[in-house]
């Protein structure tokens, strides 16, 4: 069973293919849903050594680091490397 975690939003990197789908239409409507109702969805991060990288939850992720937050909340999962 995962874990609710808190992650350093700093500390998690965003493989460069999945940083090309980002759409900024979406993260201002995630971030306006996240100032109403706050965060529904964990994001999903794997450890790559000492890194932490993005599985799932980009909007979400970028949506936090618009708002300002320095922390979200998500899973450590086994994913594997693509």
């Amino acid at each position: 069973m995962f874990r609710r975690e808190s992650f350093v939003i700093a500390d998690i990197y965003v493989p460069t293919k999945r940083r090309a789908m980002l759409k900024p239409e979406v993260v201002g409507t995630i971030a306006a849903s996240m100032l109403e109702i706050g965060q529904e969805t964990p994001i999903l991060v794997r450890r790559d050594g000492e890194r932490l990288v993005l599985v799932e939850g980009l909007h979400r992720l970028e949506a936090c680091r618009s708002l300002g937050d320095t922390t979200i909340i998500g899973y450590l999962v086994q994913a594997r490397k693509h």
